[in-house]
C-alpha cells in the first residue's frame, strides 16, 4: 500500500472555519473511487475543482487502505494503489483529531468516531456519510455549524449546497 502525504497540523489556516472544508467517511470514498455511484458525481465535481477542501488523517485512510486490501474488493479489479493515488491528490491529510469526543456527539459506532471529531476539530462545514451511526448524530452536529449528510441529498437539494 502507498502511505499518503506528511499530515499537517490541526487549527492552522486555512483548515478552522472555511466554509468549503468537508470530511468524507470511507463509503462515501468507495462510491467514488470504487464504484463510480452517480449520487457522488456533484460532490466529486465540487472537491476536483476546488470549490470544497476534503480533509482526511492517517487513521481515515489506514481505514480505507484496509477495505481495499479485502478480497471482495481486489476480485473486482480494484486497484488499491490507484485509489490511493487519486486520494493523495485531491485530499488534504491533517493530523488525527484529539480523541477524545465531545459530550454529546458520540457515535454509536467507535470506529466513526475519527470522522466526527476531525469535522468538529476543523470546523468542517459538511460530514458527507451513508452511515446510520453518523446520520443519527446529524440534528446535534448541525447545532454545532456542522451538516452531516448523505452526498446524494446534498446533491438533490440546491438549498443545502449553497448553505
Amino acid at each position: 500500500m502507498q502511505e499518503l502525504g506528511k499530515p499537517q497540523e490541526l487549527g492552522k489556516p486555512p483548515f478552522v472555519n472555511a466554509p468549503d472544508t468537508v470530511v468524507l467517511d470511507t463509503n462515501v470514498v468507495l462510491d467514488w473511487f470504487v464504484f463510480a455511484d452517480p449520487g457522488v458525481a456533484a460532490l466529486a465535481r465540487a472537491i476536483e475543482s476546488g470549490q470544497m477542501r476534503w480533509l482526511g488523517c492517517p487513521a481515515m485512510n489506514d481505514e480505507l487502505a484496509h477495505v481495499l486490501s479485502l478480497g471482495s474488493l481486489s476480485a473486482r479489479g480494484i486497484s488499491a494503489e490507484r485509489v490511493l493515488t487519486s486520494i493523495e491528490r485531491l485530499q488534504t491529510q491533517v493530523m488525527a483529531p484529539d480523541p477524545h469526543p465531545l459530550p454529546g456527539l458520540q457515535c454509536r459506532d467507535r470506529s466513526d468516531q475519527v470522522f466526527v471529531d476531525l469535522a468538529l476539530q476543523v470546523g468542517a462545514t459538511w460530514l458527507f456519510s451513508r452511515d446510520r451511526a453518523l446520520l443519527a448524530l446529524a440534528r446535534k452536529a448541525a447545532q454545532r455549524g456542522l451538516a452531516i449528510v448523505t452526498p446524494r441529498r446534498w446533491q438533490d437539494d440546491p438549498q443545502r449546497r449553497g448553505r
